[in-house]
């Protein structure tokens, strides 16, 4: 199957379409094309004409293509839709992404869409499901899953099963619950379907079964169906009575926003922005970092005043030429470090004695000291610089190197330890940090050696 390509020629004859009005050839276009596609081609539409051509899709798609399209673009359409049309949409999708519309409508209307529901028990459930985090287990489950109770009969599960199974787009597991609703395992289709028909499903059933708190973080969802394989996973409470499931896809997501969050904060932009958000929300994620850089680069200014009197020195005031290079290599070196660490603790990697990790660092930052070292005395001396200058630039280097991978390493560890996301460490918080860090150490080891 060809990947969807949306070009100029397309959207020009969706545009002219719906402008003059064309419903037949608009709703053979939306039966053609799956609701991701469609959402991509909302995106490129006016707010009128992506409603227009909404509004011609039937339910179920439409209620698809609302999950798709960019939350911005959503949000639009859904102020346009009335109350019973928003409500309509949300009851043909999967409670987990119905509450996902549902919560970015203000909380009167939140009120008045449920309301409009017309299955009661659905209703109460996305009332449920709004109360958690969205972020936590419970926050990213669905209430749509197929359960059977421990004291059916083979032939009265499968009956049950047929009737379940109807509300669920997916059937991935068959889970097992007593009297009280308390998940005590899963059931094999194939054991299912070879058991006696007249055989308890107590006698067939698995007790081993991977399952969630509804509290339990979504990276902690995450890190279990990633290490198991699992296509998805059961949530249950504190006392094991069995919530929801939550399928690789709602994982997927979340591992892409937080991914996103990740890189942002790394690249340092404090709150989740994109491109085309406007000039107000772009300088409120971005100005509190670059006001950090300009403190950092005020210190270095106070740091290079301190050896002021280098500057008028015939022969080491060559050093004040390789500041630039000190401070960005403390940088890289620290970016390098914290970013390999903050993967770690994303991938629960990171393990073992803090003391181990402190002497790899240093044997991999003494490597590599010692070789950019080399390379720079090279340097030197092809550009005349005086012997013992050259030497003390590259040992100062070498020691810069060293404590920049050793901060890049401990920092996002301490952050981590203390419940902060470790990603900051990444962006110019270590950046910063490493080069006022990186020149004081530099001018410092050179004032002992060359005693200036």
């Amino acid at each position: 199957m060809t990947p969807f390509q949306l070009n100029d020629e397309l959207l020009a004859q969706i545009k002219s379409d719906i402008e003059q009005r064309n419903t037949a050839a608009l709703k053979k276009l939306a039966s053609e094309y799956h609701y991701a596609d469609l959402a991509e081609i909302v995106d490129e539409l006016s707010i009128d004409e992506g409603i227009y051509l909404i509004k011609l899709l039937d339910s179920e798609k439409t209620s698809e293509v609302l999950t798709e399209v960019d939350e911005d673009i959503r949000e639009s359409i859904l102020e346009l839709l009335s109350v019973k049309e928003i409500a309509e949409e949300v009851e043909e999708l999967d409670t987990d992404d119905a509450v996902d519309i549902i919560a970015e409508l203000p909380e009167e209307r939140q009120a008045e869409v449920i309301a409009q529901i017309e299955d009661e028990g659905r209703a109460q459930d996305i009332q449920e499901l709004l109360t958690y985090d969205e972020d936590s287990a419970g926050g990213l489950m669905a209430k749509e899953l197929v359960k059977v109770n421990e004291n059916w009969t083979v032939t009265k599960c499968v009956r049950e099963m047929r009737v379940q199974a109807s509300e669920v787009k997916r059937v991935h597991s068959i889970y097992v619950v007593d009297d009280g609703d308390t998940l005590i395992g899963r059931l094999s289709l194939k054991d299912l379907l070879t058991a006696n028909d007249r055989a308890k499903i107590k006698s067939v059933y698995i007790p081993k079964v991977d399952f969630v708190n509804v509290n339990d973080e979504g990276e902690e969802v995450a890190k279990l169906m990633a290490k198991y394989d699992l296509e998805a996973v059961p949530v249950v409470d504190n006392k094991k009575k069995l919530l929801g499931r939550i399928t690789i896809d709602d994982i997927l997501d979340f591992i892409k926003e937080e991914a996103d969050k990740d890189y942002q904060l790394a690249a340092g932009i404090a709150t989740d922005v994109e491109a085309d958000d406007s000039i107000v929300d772009l300088t409120k994620a971005r100005l509190p970092w670059l006001i950090l850089g300009l403190i950092g680069g005020l210190g270095s200014v106070y740091i290079l005043e301190g050896f002021e009197d280098v500057m008028r020195h015939p022969t080491y005031k060559t050093l004040f030429f390789f500041t630039p290079l000190i401070a960005a290599m403390a940088g890289n070196v620290g970016v390098q470090s914290s970013a390999i660490i903050v993967q770690g603790l994303a991938n629960d990697i990171v393990k073992g004695s803090l003391f181990s990790r402190l002497l790899k660092e240093v044997g991999l930052s003494l490597i590599n000291g010692v070789a950019l070292g080399g390379l720079l005395i090279v340097f030197g001396y092809f550009l005349g610089i005086d012997t013992l200058v050259r030497f003390t630039i590259a040992l100062s280097m070498l020691c810069v190197i060293v404590v920049s991978a050793l901060i890049g390493t401990f920092v996002p560890i301490i952050l981590d330890k203390n419940n902060i996301d470790p990603a900051i460490a990444t962006g110019p918080f270590i950046t910063t940090s490493n080069d006022i860090f990186g020149i004081f150490l530099f001018f410092y080891i050179a004032k002992i050696i060359l005693g200036f």
